[in-house]
């Protein structure tokens, strides 16, 4: 496979503050990636190092085997869309899906159109008169009507309804299957993108944490539970990835669990259950004096 990214020892510092400290990944063409993370883990930095608009304090970046910064050829095959995203102030919506094409080689009009009906936007209502929702429905429209080579959704769900949220899933993943193309979609609501990913990173305090295939992800994880003795005895030795108890009855995630190791907990009368994507990466993520930032 040929890849779309390849990152090797890249820091962004801010003074003091690492918010991008020392990653390397590739990230190959063609797919989905999620790249999560909590609130200031370094999601939003990481993007614009890789889109060219922010410069790297140590390391290397390779978009489609070039840097991207301040590189045209790189960078009319990228499309950022960003969580607030700027236009001027007297734009309107037909301004932004008639100036697109200027910036995107692949612009799809009939399908921006096709989208503009189905999220309900004003074509001819100024920008600054809209809501923060209809905002982020221009961005997921122009993201995917551009059809560039590798997109960047940067919390493109921010405003939207659920109804919305699902519409732009469905898009993506429709128009995705007949034009491949990269795509990285940076999102809190990991549960309901999870289906979604094909790659999933996770940033945690500027550093990569988990860099895996989602199907991977989503069976390195298991919940055992029954009573707490019967729990203590089985965890001894694996790895926990956490843990509550309530009286006798305790639950605990235990990751790498073998066939052996199923074949033993049910027979030790222990109830076997999935971990979601969600609760996977709150687990690796999060510390017990940190509160969760991720929604539900």
């Amino acid at each position: 496979m040929t890849a779309a990214i390849e990152v090797t020892g890249l820091s962004r510092r801010f003074g003091s503050v690492r918010a991008v400290d020392d990653v390397t990944f590739t990230i190959q063409e063609g797919g989905i990636c999620g790249l999560l993370g909590r609130n200031g883990a370094g999601k939003t930095t990481l993007m614009q190092l890789l889109t060219g608009q922010d410069f790297a304090t140590t390391g290397t970046i390779r978009v489609f085997g070039e840097s991207p910064v301040e590189n045209a050829g790189v960078l009319r095959n990228v499309c950022f869309i960003k969580e607030s995203q700027k236009y001027p102030d007297d734009f309107r919506v037909k301004h932004v899906m008639k100036s697109a094409p200027w910036f995107f080689g692949n612009w799809d009009a009939d399908f921006a159109r096709e989208l503009v009906e189905e999220f309900r936007l004003p074509l001819d209502r100024k920008i600054k008169k809209l809501s923060r929702g209809q905002l982020s429905s221009i961005g997921v429209i122009v993201g995917l009507a551009s059809r560039a080579p590798l997109t960047f959704f940067d919390e493109p769900y921010l405003g939207l309804d659920a109804v919305a949220r699902q519409l732009f899933y469905d898009r993506l993943l429709k128009d995705y299957a007949e034009h491949p193309r990269t795509v990285v979609l940076s999102t809190h609501l990991i549960d309901e993108v999870s289906n979604l990913l094909e790659h999933v990173l996770v940033i945690d305090n500027g550093r990569i944490v988990i860099d895996d295939s989602a199907d991977n992800l989503r069976s390195s994880a298991t919940t055992v539970a029954g009573t707490k003795s019967a729990v203590d005895a089985f965890a001894r030795g694996k790895q926990e990835l956490h843990r509550d108890s309530i009286g006798g009855i305790a639950s605990v995630t235990l990751g790498g669990l073998s066939a052996d190791d199923r074949r033993a907990a049910l027979a030790a009368g222990l109830e076997l259950a999935p971990v979601s994507l969600q609760q996977l990466i709150i687990r690796k993520t999060s510390t017990p004096d940190k509160e969760i930032e991720y929604s539900a």
